[in-house]
């Protein structure tokens, strides 16, 4: 229990994240997450508020350019038959008993230094606007345009002629005008709204399929596919994203299922032959001798520790960690397998290797030459040839055999895991079957490749290419 308690503390103290425990009794329990609003919500709310912040301000905008328009038109009016009246009296035609006598809806004011003569006891009040526009103002609780001219009264002298009408029926048409927005706009808002979500809970409806597709897909089913619809649009997109994203699970999925069978197979391999001899040195002590009993178990241990280390390395390229870059000359390597090879009785060609440079791992980039080579030696008839060159910036090395050599359609296989086109053969000489594997992997994790071709030497050459370094 100290130690326990001990660990946990020591893990909170470095910022490991805890592991969950248990919550002690009486605390509340944790509170269910929040929906969110779904997209067609706030699709709606967005449309919703847009339109109308959109109708109330050309609401606003029509009733007020109604109200100008005819205002302006009224006065235009107004200015026609005030500049009528202000002619007549400049010339006399016109008599101040005429305009008293007026019976319209026009109040007319004719003022002078001696007076006011009126047609309506309301046009007393008229006030004269400044300017020639007309003007609007309230008379007894009513507005009114007027217009105003300067004219010269016979007999009298100078003096103003005001002009005025009432408003009374600009007004009532704005207010028309303003009640049929204040219906027509809440109508229009409900039609759109109405629309906008029809046609966005039909644009989603795939993408919820799709969604409902997806959720029923589990490690059993992983060969089902969202339908597409060949329109090539956006939805149709999505699902053919899905389809590859579950093409690619699928082939993952199926990978490590592969991975972990053929694992587990050449595990037990080994693992059967030690308990084999083990179980007969103990029945029969007489027909195994012990020196023979420890040379098996060493092998075998040796070949159960060349998979685990195999294994381990892959695991580590394929979580894309453990490589450390630095400047590797690839044509040192090669001439350092070309030693390894003349140490061995087995002479290599090094002729053709040139220098190369990369940057990588020199420990990883070491192990998949050494691949490489060893896989030569396990095929060639009495020859092997290195080579090295950079080209269009990449770095290619090259390790040939006069072997048997590779068919074209087992080329690409011959990279995947636990294969080996020669099985009996690769088992009797050592190979895990991880070599290659490991060799594209390398290649990979460093931005390049490899694959295998036909070699000059009548065998098969395996070619390692990675980005050459830059000067």
């Amino acid at each position: 229990m100290a130690e326990r308690a001990g660990g946990a503390a020591a893990g909170a103290a470095n910022g490991a994240p805890a592991a969950a425990e248990p919550a002690p009794a009486g605390a509340a329990p944790p509170r269910p997450r929040r929906r969110g609003a779904s997209i067609r919500l706030r699709i709606l709310a967005a449309a919703l508020a847009v339109v109308t912040v959109a109708l109330a301000l050309g609401g606003v905008a029509v009733v007020w350019t109604l109200e100008r328009m005819l205002v302006a038109s009224a006065g235009e009016h107004l200015a026609d038959e005030l500049a009528a009246l202000a002619d007549g009296v400049d010339a006399g035609t016109i008599q101040t008993a005429a305009l008293v006598e007026r019976d319209d809806d026009v109040l007319v004011a004719l003022r002078s230094t001696t007076g006011v003569v009126v047609n309506a006891e309301a046009a007393a009040a008229l006030p004269a606007p400044v300017g020639q526009a007309p003007a609007l103002v309230d008379l007894d609780g009513e507005r009114h345009i007027v217009v105003a001219e300067q004219v010269e009264i016979p007999q009298v002298g100078p003096g103003t002629i005001v002009v005025a009408r009432s408003a009374q029926g600009i007004d009532d048409a704005v207010r028309s005008a303003t009640a049929l927005l204040a219906i027509a706009v809440p109508l229009t808002v409900v039609l759109v709204g109405t629309v906008v979500w029809i046609v966005v809970g039909r644009a989603l409806a795939p993408v919820d399929r799709i969604r409902s597709q997806v959720d029923g897909i589990d490690a059993t089913a992983l060969d089902r596919r969202v339908p597409t619809t060949g329109r090539d649009d956006e939805v149709d997109r999505l699902a053919a994203t899905m389809n590859r994203m579950l093409a690619r699970v699928e082939a993952g999925t199926r990978a490590r299922q592969r991975f972990v069978s053929d694992a587990s197979h050449e595990l037990r391999s080994p693992l059967a032959t030690m308990r084999q001899f083990a179980e007969l040195s103990r029945d029969h002590p007489g027909t195994t001798p012990p020196g023979e009993l420890a040379e098996v178990v060493l092998d075998e241990g040796e070949r159960m520790h060349g998979i685990v280390e195999g294994l381990l390395l892959l695991a580590r390229l394929d979580e894309h960690g453990g490589v450390v870059r630095h400047r590797v000359d690839l044509d040192d390597l090669a001439h350092g397998e070309l030693e390894r090879l003349r140490g061995l009785g087995r002479p290599g060609d090094g002729r053709a290797v040139r220098a190369a440079q990369v940057d990588g791992d020199a420990r990883l980039l070491s192990r998949a030459v050494r691949n490489l080579v060893d896989n030569a030696l396990r095929h060639a008839r009495g020859q092997v040839a290195l080579g090295t060159v950079v080209r269009d910036g990449r770095a290619m090395l090259w390790v040939d055999d006069d072997g048997a050599g590779i068919a074209p359609a087992e080329r690409e296989r011959v990279f995947e895991r636990f294969v080996r086109l020669d099985e009996s053969r690769a088992r009797d000489e050592g190979g895990s079957g991880l070599g290659l594997a490991i060799v594209r992997e390398v290649a990979r994790a460093h931005g390049g490749d490899a694959w295998a071709d036909a070699s000059p030497l009548g065998g098969a050459r395996m070619v390692l290419e990675l980005p050459a370094a830059r000067a």
